[in-house]
């Protein structure tokens, strides 16, 4: 399996190998030995999710406040989606920079989201399906949206005009939710990620 570091710190993404044969193919999506080398510690999971959106939609900017946070790791089993990672740690020297990869069912890569980082998906297919491990369940009090949409951000999503959820659609800027006290910060996550021993820069 290859792996690959994003430009956001706490963010892989992992390709790994084929075994096509006459009978269709195999392969090890998530190896959670081989993300305990790269990150520091295996995925604890305790929630197993899927998503499937058509063309054109959106799904983000999410995350959760640290602690305790939320890690990822996002799959496609079907489709293709083009998978955003953004750095809203508060404090983080890489504040605002973000970095994607696309997930399909060829090249079948896998990206692991660190706790603290906002994640956001494109769907690039019909019927798109993204499967997602996570390492806590969902706690609505905690997890929060900024929209995809803040110029702040200088996305370029991809899609002319994307479909966003009504949550998505009204949460609030970067900005804003940096002064709501909405955001993780950089102190928060470095603590928890040396509490887990996650392998920063």
């Amino acid at each position: 399996m290859d792996v690959t570091e994003t430009k956001v710190p706490g963010a892989w993404f992992f390709t790994p190998k084929q075994f096509p044969d006459d009978r269709g193919l195999f392969l090890e999506w998530l190896r959670n030995d081989l993300l305990a080398e790269v990150v520091g510690h295996p995925l604890t999971v305790v929630q197993a999710n899927n998503s499937v959106s058509r063309r054109g939609v959106l799904r983000g900017v999410h995350y959760a406040l640290v602690p305790p946070g939320q890690a990822k790791y996002v799959y496609c089993p079907r489709g293709a989606l083009m998978d955003f990672v953004i750095d809203i740690r508060d404090g983080s020297p890489t504040f605002g920079a973000w970095d994607c990869v696309r997930l399909d069912d060829v090249d079948r890569r896998g990206m692991y989201v660190a706790e603290g980082i906002g994640h956001a998906v494109v769907a690039l297919t019909d019927d798109a399906s993204l499967a997602y491990l996570v390492s806590a369940p969902y706690d609505p009090q905690r997890e929060f949206t900024i929209s995809p949409l803040d110029p702040a951000l200088g996305i370029d999503w991809g899609v002319a005009d994307p479909v966003l959820s009504e949550r998505d659609a009204k949460a609030p800027s970067l900005d804003e939710a940096r002064r709501l006290g909405q955001l993780p910060t950089w102190e928060s996550c470095l603590a928890r990620y040396a509490e887990l021993g996650t392998k920063i820069g």
